[in-house]
């Protein structure tokens, strides 16, 4: 299942500006180049498994919204050839922040097949040998 979709793409960034970025051919046809938006979609989806993958599992069964609205940013910058406005700059390195967050634990994505970070202790653990003084060996000290 991919995190984002050409319908949110253009539901959040418009047609045109889709087209201006996806019509690479020689002559322009005014239209959205779906084979570049694909590529760029599963180069976006590519990129968020990566920081998915040591703490969810994967695929995920739905895809919560922080993720959608993370793949969108990640998308419209993989779909610039040259570089991209600032705007568009900034909510991709904030997208990337996120996602080290995610991959990190410190931010929790709603998603079912978390495997969750367990440990066996609640703190430090100390493995001492048997004491040699005790009350039994020391009668007639104590």
């Amino acid at each position: 299942m991919p995190y984002a979709t050409l319908d949110q793409l253009t539901d959040r960034f418009g047609a045109q500006m889709l087209v201006s970025l996806t019509d690479r051919a020689a002559v322009a046809t005014g239209s959205i180049d779906t084979d570049v938006v694909d590529r760029a979609l599963a180069d976006t989806d590519a990129e968020i498994d990566g920081f998915l993958r040591p703490r969810y599992v994967l695929p995920l069964a739905e895809v919560p919204p922080l993720i959608a609205d993370l793949a969108l940013a990640v998308a419209i910058y993989k779909l610039h050839r040259y570089e991209p406005d600032p705007k568009i700059q900034k909510d991709y390195e904030l997208a990337r922040r996120s996602l080290e967050g995610i991959s990190r634990g410190a931010i929790r994505i709603p998603a079912e097949g978390v495997e969750p970070e367990t440990s066996d202790g609640t703190g430090a653990r100390m493995t001492d040998r048997e004491r040699p003084f005790t009350e039994a060996n020391m009668k007639g000290f104590i």
